[in-house]
């Protein structure tokens, strides 16, 4: 059986973040998200090893208001 797809909200309480910061992550750091109609879906293996690889590293100094 194959992974479901994830929501925003879904992946925004899986990561700890807020749905604000997975946007910002989209946009800004390349998160593996995938657009179906007008909603961002995602598959956590691929959002687990871009985290791993370092995607998801403060490097210019933004914090997510929620933390």
């Amino acid at each position: 059986m194959s992974e479901r797809w994830l929501s925003v909200e879904e992946m925004a309480e899986y990561l700890g973040v807020s749905k604000d910061t997975v946007y910002a992550w989209i946009n800004k750091k390349n998160m593996p998200a995938h657009r179906i109609g007008r909603f961002w879906k995602f598959k956590m293996d691929e959002v687990d090893q871009w985290v791993r690889s370092g995607g998801a590293a403060d490097s210019d100094g933004e914090r997510d208001p929620k933390q």
